[in-house]
């Protein structure tokens, strides 16, 4: 494979951080797959499914938030293994539970809020540690890499969980996901950074993020990024939930036709994490955001009126790969322009807008879909995609420039 995209890898500490959240995002998708089959065998409910989804979801309004605050004012390390104990402390829980026969639906919930505050908390600390641990032109590749391990993890936790369930039973995958938690952990303490200089203001969790937010805003690279990342999530992350429906009601595939279709959006995320560092390095980090950015819309397109389940998955590695060239895009800018002492924090705003228009966009297309169909709405949110690139294009062409152009307050260490 390409060597810009694994040469982030050279950098021991980060090697370590990566390598122990593959650990993590494999442990995750098992719970997820075997909490989904838990929670549908036990209940015959969906709108289980949905409230745990819900639950997993909102605290990061309030976890995202914190955990920037948090990751810029003390050690991002030592903030990361604290919620990943707490994330292992939930996932045992959970097991000790269903393997007591004691596990409920609304049980269910209330510890995946745990895991979901905890999770968003930690994501900004991840997040704004990579600059430190791999040199300035390796970032996008750092980013792309970090996208390539949680997308492995999407396709062989659900391997693993469907092995474990075979011969065991729920419990022991949410056994594999507390350990998993616990293997972040140790690998951490031996990831090293450079020192940063200690805060000199008093916490104040408002005030904190107000900073963060009046940073973010003047920082254009920063500000379109995340305007960005709210755009793609409201009108194109949607199609992630609508693959059960569009596999079972529209192409008549059922839970296997679910699998493949899920399995080649991960196998299309995980192709282009490895493959686009490198094309950028060629030619440009704009050329493969704008790229992205207009394939997706084109491919969404096609998906969906796929005629069948073939061309249908084969859409969705385009649109995998063009999906992860996005976000993988967006999220380095906010890296790379993002002022030092607040890139916690506008990260975290980063994370907050994805997880605000995410839920909304697939809220909104889940009920058009149920009045008028599948395929229409992804046709229709492709092609109001397609006119807000080609809006942005035309009336304000600096918008993609902010975004792709060097750093201009960006301090950037590497730690062995």
């Amino acid at each position: 494979m390409a060597p810009a995209s694994f040469a982030p890898l050279r950098h021991r500490s980060f090697a370590l951080a990566l390598g122990s959240n593959f650990v993590s995002s494999t442990g995750t998708w098992m719970q997820s797959v075997a909490l989904g089959y838990y929670l549908t065998i036990t209940t015959h409910n969906a709108i289980w499914l949905g409230l745990l989804t819900v639950a997993a979801w909102l605290p990061a309004l309030i976890g995202s938030p914190l955990g920037g605050i948090m990751a810029d004012r003390y050690s991002r390390q030592r903030w990361i293994q604290i919620n990943n104990l707490a994330q292992a402390g939930a996932a045992s829980a959970l097991a000790l539970a269903e393997l007591t026969h004691h596990l409920s639906a609304p049980l269910a919930c209330y510890l995946a809020i745990v895991e979901g505050l905890c999770s968003s908390a930690s994501w900004s600390a991840w997040q704004s540690l990579l600059p430190d641990l791999v040199a300035t032109d390796e970032v996008l590749a750092a980013v792309s890499l970090g996208s390539a391990q949680f997308n492995l993890g999407r396709i062989l936790g659900p391997v693993l969980a469907a092995v474990t369930l075979a011969i065991g039973n729920p419990g022991w995958c949410f056994v594999a996901n507390a350990v998993s938690f616990v293997v972040v952990v140790v690998a951490f303490s031996f990831v090293r950074s450079a020192a940063r200089p200690a805060a000199t203001t008093r916490l104040s969790l408002v005030g904190d993020t107000v900073i963060g937010a009046r940073a973010a805003w003047r920082t254009r690279g920063c500000r379109n990024a995340i305007i960005g990342v709210g755009t793609v999530a409201l009108f194109i992350s949607p199609f992630i939930t609508l693959v059960p429906a569009m596999a079972i009601d529209v192409l008549h595939a059922g839970k296997v036709g679910t699998s493949w279709l899920v399995t080649a959006q991960g196998v299309g995320a995980v192709i282009g994490a490895l493959t686009l560092p490198n094309l950028a390095k060629r030619t440009s980090r704009l050329a493969v955001l704008r790229g992205s950015m207009v394939a997706m819309a084109l491919v969404e397109a096609l998906y969906a009126y796929a005629p069948d389940l073939e061309l249908a998955a084969l859409a969705l590695v385009v649109l995998g790969a063009s999906y992860v060239g996005t976000l993988t895009g967006l999220n380095t800018s906010v890296q790379l322009h993002a002022p030092l002492q607040e890139r916690s924090r506008i990260l975290s705003l980063y994370v907050l807008s994805l997880s605000l228009f995410y839920p909304l966009g697939a809220v909104i297309q889940a009920a058009l879909a149920h009045a008028i169909g599948v395929r229409p709405v992804s046709l229709v949110a492709a092609v109001a995609f397609g006119v807000v690139l080609a809006a942005l294009s035309f009336f304000r062409p600096q918008f993609w420039h902010e975004m792709t152009s060097g750093p201009s307050q960006f301090s950037v260490s590497v730690a062995e």
